[in-house]
């Protein structure tokens, strides 16, 4: 908690990590949030389908809040606004085709009615008590995208969100580079800056490359053409909008989230697509296939995606047919390699004509995140006192860092830190001292219920060590055994061949529960678990789960 004249900076996602981002501004009794982002789980946190910050500190101090600025539309910067809103209804603020996301998950989770949208640009101003927001516009994958300056009595906080330079984007959002400029010369603070790509020399590629890229393709291709991208990427889509038109071909939208996220780009006027152009999934096989364009989801090899489906020949209105183009218009995202590479070889297989792999090398993707040199621009322009970069795992800050060095901020200026700790300003001087607490929140893939952590650990021990389920039937009136235990063993040994083992566990349980001279089922249990716990791990190495079931008669 921060002292009346302190100003404290801190995050509860997105450092040391990519996904979840949430990042709170605190000056005495007004709080800010930026962003409250989501990133999947992977394989060892079983049945998890989403991770989401721990806002606890939040709920300590809800009478603070005075809104939640959201600085564009991805999913690792909104995916947890649902969640966040059940425990936590606080104004949203964003831009017209972020609020337009958002609301589809609102309407998902029944929430929409209750929640407070607010629309802003980047020439909006709002007042949140002792700090004031202004914003200006950056350029990313993604229409609406801001960057934030907190207004506040101890100095001007920059958080750019997610940017790129791209001197020609295709949507002709231009970074407000001038702004920017200004912003700079009127003094900066702290500057917080994404640093995804810090370890990629150069400047990022303008969009505009990647049309003419598409453009090619389909004028090369025979059969049916399938692309997948990101859904979110609305100029992506207008790309293979423009070149489906040059080709003459109709345009199918395949995956829940590819049709959300284009029905609403094309109703806030962010794409443009012919009426006549559309055409429905299950109508595809109608058109001859050199006049169908196939645009779906899965480019990261998500197992449920339209592209895996249609990989195995698992989709009930498209077929890949021998000649047909599947392009890969996204590079895989660090971790989904393996994936990805799966989907391909299953698309080799059926005989389609593959483009994938590394931007670089098919030119069918360039990334929405600045590279080295953008990432100088920004501490350049910005000129800041002290400097925070974000976003990225540790060698990624670690890099921004020497970048910042580089273009004038003092080494002892520079904080790298984790999710949870705290950067408080009093006086003009920065120090890194305390901590508040933060972490990970996981939400279930059935029913979206939140899971602790002795959940998981279950479910780990489970996966890894099996079960073992021991039946005992007691007598209700004196506690003596009725019954022989039996032992009934799922994931830890198969029985018929174990059967000195499980001999053995019987007369182990025999042993504990006999001594009891009244029916005392909670202590039988804790009993049991403890004595063949002992013993299996002495015995096997092995740690299963023992499920005691005692039956009073």
């Amino acid at each position: 908690m921060s002292d009346k004249n302190t100003l404290s900076i801190f995050a509860l996602g997105g450092i040391n990590e990519i996904g979840k981002n949430m990042y709170v501004i605190e000056y005495g009794d007004d709080l800010v949030i930026v962003d409250c982002g989501a990133k999947f789980a992977d394989e060892s946190l079983l049945g998890i389908n989403l991770i989401i910050p721990d806002v606890s500190y939040l709920q300590e101090n809800q009478h603070k809040i005075r809104g939640l600025v959201v600085t564009h539309g991805h999913e690792d910067h909104i995916g947890g606004i649902p969640y966040f809103l059940k425990k936590l209804n606080v104004p949203i603020y964003a831009t017209r085709f972020t609020l337009g996301l958002i609301e589809l998950k609102l309407k998902e989770h029944k929430l929409l009615r209750e929640s407070t949208l607010i629309e802003i640009h980047s020439e909006s101003e709002l007042d949140f008590g002792k700090i004031q927001v202004s914003f200006f516009r950056v350029s990313h994958s993604i229409p609406d995208c801001l960057g934030i300056v907190f207004h506040t009595p101890e100095g001007n906080i920059v958080h750019t969100g997610d940017f790129k330079f791209d001197l020609t984007p295709v949507n002709e959002q231009y970074s407000d580079i001038h702004k920017m400029a200004k912003i700079g010369e009127e003094g900066v603070l702290m500057l917080i800056s994404e640093s995804t790509n810090a370890e990629r020399p150069g400047s990022t590629p303008s969009e505009h490359e990647v049309g003419s890229h598409i453009e090619e393709a389909f004028s090369n291709a025979t059969g049916k053409i399938i692309i997948s991208t990101f859904a979110s990427n609305v100029n992506r889509v207008q790309q293979i909008v423009h070149a489906a038109i040059k080709t003459n071909r109709k345009l199918a939208l395949l995956g829940r989230s590819m049709v959300n996220v284009v029905k609403v780009a094309k109703e806030r006027g962010y794409v443009e697509i012919p009426d006549w152009m559309l055409i429905e999934a299950r109508d595809v096989k109608q058109y001859p296939p050199d006049r169908v364009v196939v645009l779906c989801t899965g480019s990261q090899g998500e197992p449920l995606a339209a592209l895996s489906r249609l990989s195995t020949n698992n989709n009930r209105d498209v077929k890949v047919l021998p000649d047909d183009t599947v392009i890969f218009a996204a590079s895989p995202i660090p971790g989904n390699e393996k994936d990805v590479s799966k989907i391909v070889d299953n698309l080799f297989q059926l005989g389609a004509k593959v483009i994938y792999g590394s931007s670089s090398i098919t030119g069918m993707h360039v990334s929405g995140h600045g590279y080295q040199e953008d990432l100088k621009l920004m501490i350049t322009l910005m000129k800041p006192k002290y400097f925070i970069p974000i976003h990225g795992e540790y060698r990624m800050l670690h890099l921004h860092r020497i970048l910042a060095e580089a273009v004038g901020v003092e080494r002892k200026n520079t904080f790298i830190i984790r999710n949870g700790d705290v950067v408080d300003i009093e006086y003009g001087e920065a120090r890194q001292t305390r901590k508040i607490t933060a972490g990970d929140t996981y939400v279930d893939n059935v029913g979206d219920d939140e899971i602790v952590d002795i959940v998981l650990r279950d479910r780990k021990q489970l996966s890894e060590e099996g079960m073992l389920v021991i039946v005992l039937t007691i007598s209700k009136e004196d506690g003596n055994r009725i019954s022989d235990p039996d032992c009934i063993s799922r994931g830890f040994v198969y029985a018929k061949d174990s059967e000195k083992l499980i001999q053995d566990i019987n007369e182990i349980v025999k042993r504990t529960v006999d001594p009891f001279k009244d029916p005392n089922i909670l202590g039988m249990k804790r009993a049991i678990k403890k004595e063949v716990g002992i013993f299996l791990s002495e015995k096997t190495k092995k740690k299963p789960m023992i499920l005691p079931i005692i039956l009073a008669i």
